[in-house]
C-alpha cells in the first residue's frame, strides 16, 4: 500500500468534529466532546464501518459456525469488548453494537429465548461503552429474521414485533443511528426502515444483499430496492453481505447512479466471481467443489490490496459510507481506511519491508542475505 504522511491528530470537540473523516479517534475520554452524529459525518467525508462481528468471533474460537448466535455475549463479555477496541484501532468511525442475529427467532431456535432482552441489553452496553470512551459512532443493528414470507400473516406480525422490540432497545441506549441489514427481501428492509421510523428518532442505515441472482427474492433490482428504501426515508441505502469486492462494485454503481442520499458499500472479503457471485456459492476445486461456506473459506480470502483498492474505487464512485462485513478482520478495517488517505492508530504496524531479513533495502541488511533474494 501507499506511504503516507502520518496523522497530527485531533484534540478537541470542535476539531474532531471537522476531522470526524480524516483521523482515526483515539482511545480517550472528554467531558467537552459532544458527537457530530452520522449525517454530518458523512457530509465531510467517508465513515468507515466494521462489520463482520460473528465470523471473527468465530474464527477466535468464541462462536459456533451453523446457527451464528452471538452468546459470547453472556460468556465472554470482556472478548466481545476487545473486539470493538480491535476495529476501533483499526480505523472504524463506528462502534456497532453486536445484536445481528440476537433477535427472538434465532433464540428460538438455539433454546435461549428467555435470554432476549438481557443480550440485547449487553451488547448495547458493550458498544456504548466503546464508542463514549473512542468517540466513535454508536450504532444499533436489527437483520434479516429469516421468518419474513409475504403469504404469511402471522410471520409478518412475528417480523414487526422482532424489528420493534430491538429498535426499541437501542433507542433506549441512545444509539446514534440504527443500521439495518442483509435482507434478502427489499420487503422485509422496508419493514425494518418503518420500525425505526417509528419506534426511534435516529438516522437509518438500511442495507441488503443480493444472492447469486442479480433481483431480491420478490425480483426486484438493487437499485430499485434503493429508489424504494430511500422513498421511504432511509438516510443511507446500500449493500452488504454475501458479495465480494468484485461482484458488489457493478451493482454499486447502478445504485449510485439511482438515488440522491448517500450509498452504503460493505462487501464480504472473499474473492467471489461472475460464475460463483456469492460467498455461500463458492466451492474449493482442491476439496471434490464442495461447498466453501462457512468455515471452508479461507483458499478465498482477498489481500488487504484488494479491500485497499476497492476503498478507492468505492469513494471515488461517491460512495461515503464503507465496511467490510462477514469475515472482516481488523487488518481489512485498516486497509479500508488507509484508502481514504487516514493514518488510524493501527497503522503504526502497517507493512515496512525494508528492514526485512531478506527484502529489506535499509542499508543496516547484511549484504550475504539480500543476494540470496532469488534463491528463496
Amino acid at each position: 500500500m501507499v506511504t503516507k504522511k502520518k496523522s497530527t491528530g485531533v484534540k478537541g470537540a470542535k476539531s474532531r468534529a471537522t476531522a470526524a473523516n480524516r483521523a482515526s479517534p483515539k482511545t480517550v475520554q472528554s467531558a467537552t466532546y459532544k458527537e457530530p452524529g452520522l449525517m454530518k459525518r458523512l457530509a465531510t467525508g467517508a465513515v468507515v464501518c466494521a462489520e463482520g462481528y460473528v465470523f471473527e468471533l468465530e474464527r477466535r474460537g468464541y462462536l459456533q459456525a451453523g446457527a451464528f448466535v452471538p452468546t459470547v455475549l453472556q460468556e465472554h463479555p470482556e472478548v466481545v469488548e476487545q473486539l470493538h477496541m480491535d476495529f476501533v484501532h483499526a480505523g472504524s468511525d463506528v462502534t456497532q453494537a453486536l445484536t445481528y442475529y440476537v433477535h427472538r427467532e434465532k433464540l428460538r431456535v438455539i433454546g435461549r429465548e428467555k435470554d432476549l432482552e438481557a443480550m440485547n441489553h449487553v451488547a448495547l452496553k458493550i458498544a456504548k461503552k466503546v464508542a463514549r470512551k473512542t468517540q466513535t459512532l454508536f450504532a444499533g443493528d436489527i437483520c434479516n429474521t429469516n421468518i419474513y414470507d409475504p403469504n404469511d400473516s402471522k410471520a409478518l406480525k412475528q417480523v414487526a414485533r422482532i424489528f420493534e422490540e430491538q429498535v426499541g432497545w437501542a433507542a433506549d441506549a441512545g444509539v446514534d443511528y440504527i443500521v439495518a441489514e442483509t435482507f434478502s427481501w427489499g420487503q422485509e428492509a422496508l419493514m425494518a426502515l418503518d420500525a425505526i421510523k417509528k419506534h426511534s428518532k435516529v438516522p437509518a442505515v438500511v442495507t441488503f444483499s443480493i444472492h447469486r441472482e442479480l433481483v431480491t427474492r420478490e425480483g426486484w433490482t438493487a437499485a430499485e430496492t434503493c429508489r424504494r428504501l430511500e422513498a421511504a426515508g432511509a438516510d443511507v441505502v446500500g449493500l452488504n453481505c454475501h458479495r465480494g469486492p468484485r461482484t458488489m462494485l457493478p451493482l454499486l454503481k447502478e445504485i449510485r447512479a439511482a438515488v440522491k442520499c448517500d450509498v452504503a458499500a460493505l462487501p464480504v472479503p472473499y474473492r467471489t466471481t461472475e460464475e460463483q457471485p456469492s460467498f455461500m456459492s463458492l466451492t474449493d476445486p482442491c476439496c471434490g467443489d464442495r461447498r466453501a461456506f462457512p468455515v471452508g473459506l479461507d483458499p478465498f480470502v482477498v489481500t488487504r490490496q484488494e479491500i485497499f483498492d476497492f476503498g478507492r474505487e468505492a469513494y471515488a464512485m461517491g460512495i461515503k459510507y464503507l465496511g467490510v462485513c462477514c469475515g472482516a478482520g481488523p487488518q481489512h478495517i485498516r486497509a479500508l481506511a488507509e484508502s481514504l488517505g487516514r493514518r488510524p492508530e493501527g497503522s503504526k504496524y502497517s507493512v515496512d519491508m525494508s528492514k526485512h531479513a531478506f527484502f529489506g533495502t535499509d542499508q543496516k541488511i547484511k549484504t550475504v542475505q539480500t543476494e540470496y533474494r532469488s534463491r528463496l
